[in-house]
């Protein structure tokens, strides 16, 4: 089986090589890494390459020109991903937010439904603790305004820690995926339900990170805001064909 993990980066260049290390400990054959980089000024992008030659090429590397966006990046890589035959396609955080050791319920799940989301809104997931209380409710704010102005029945809509069949991220229309921000991660799981596809939510503990800087700012949370309402209109076909089927 193969299975490609996603990651895109920029200045992750203390995060890589303890996330190469830590993710090809799993008990998981067939287990590639694909980086993609938005030309780190940190050398991100020269430290993947040279742990490529180390793995036998188990960690290939995307370059890109420069910073184009969270969305851009994973919609570059899932194409890339399929187009290798990838059966099983993920997507993760590079700062050690996501449990590692979740990617292997994960994969189990996909033997029943369609994609799998490490989840912190479901019985058993969890914030980090160490959060400030007004972190923690910005979160979970955010989470809860847009499922509900979706109507998801997911819990952690917001959450990026996936992984996708190669028959599921096939049949997508990734040509009309469009957010650039963490409302990307909305945008995905909520056409994915949107065409009818299952899926499984893991619970997990989402630590802050342990390396380097968060990449949030206010400019992306007003994206999200604004966007999480116009993908109503965007997918109204889709929407439509929904409630014929049901």
């Amino acid at each position: 089986m193969n299975i490609t993990i996603v990651i895109p980066t920029y200045n992750e260049a203390d995060n890589r090589p303890k996330l190469v290390s830590s993710l090809f400990d799993l008990p998981l054959s067939g287990l590639n890494l694909l980086v993609v980089d938005d030309n780190s000024p940190d050398g991100t992008g020269q430290i993947a390459e040279e742990l490529g030659r180390q793995s036998g090429r188990r960690v290939r590397v995307l370059h890109r020109p420069g910073k184009l966006g969270l969305g851009t990046a994973y919609i570059q890589g899932f194409r890339w991903a399929l187009s290798q035959g990838a059966d099983y396609i993920g997507q993760m955080d590079a700062d050690f937010s996501h449990p590692i050791d979740k990617i292997v319920p994960m994969v189990e799940a996909l033997s029943e439904y369609d994609f799998a989301i490490g989840s912190r809104y479901v019985a058993g997931g969890k914030l980090d603790e160490r959060w400030p209380i007004w972190r923690r409710a910005l979160s979970s704010w955010g989470n809860f305004y847009a499922r509900t102005i979706l109507s998801m029945k997911i819990r952690d809509v917001t959450g990026g820690f996936k992984l996708w069949k190669h028959e599921t991220l096939s049949a997508m229309p990734l040509e009309r995926i469009r957010s650039n921000g963490y409302v990307f991660q909305v945008e995905m799981s909520y056409v994915a339900t949107l065409l009818g596809f299952k899926c499984k939510e893991i619970p997990i503990y989402f630590a802050d990170r342990q390396w380097g800087k968060s990449k949030m700012n206010f400019r992306i949370q007003v994206e999200a805001a604004i966007r999480v309402w116009q993908l109503l209109s965007l997918y109204r076909d889709l929407r439509q064909s929904c409630s014929m089927c049901n």
